[in-house]
């Protein structure tokens, strides 16, 4: 199983994109500061994640969201969370 997630800077606002096999372990890695790109904006929280049988459907979703209109979906989602 492969995931897809949304994590948002509990600092700034910032969301960030990513693939992984274990979303707890990935979310621990980001907040120890061991990814460059999500080091400066600690700590991160989990927003939404989405699961895929393969590699492939997984990174063709992770795309997505790291294009234009999927960060769109990504801030409609996060204000409608929160509204």
């Amino acid at each position: 199983m492969f995931f897809v997630y949304v994590l948002r800077s509990t600092v700034n606002g910032n969301f960030y994109v990513g693939m992984t096999e274990n979303i707890t372990a990935r979310l621990l890695r980001h907040n120890k500061g061991e990814n460059k790109s999500t080091k400066a904006h600690r700590p991160w929280e989990l927003f939404f994640s989405e699961s895929f049988d393969t590699r492939v459907e997984a990174r063709k979703r992770e795309v997505y969201l790291k294009a234009g209109s999927g960060k769109e979906y990504i801030k409609k989602k996060w204000q409608e969370c929160h509204n």
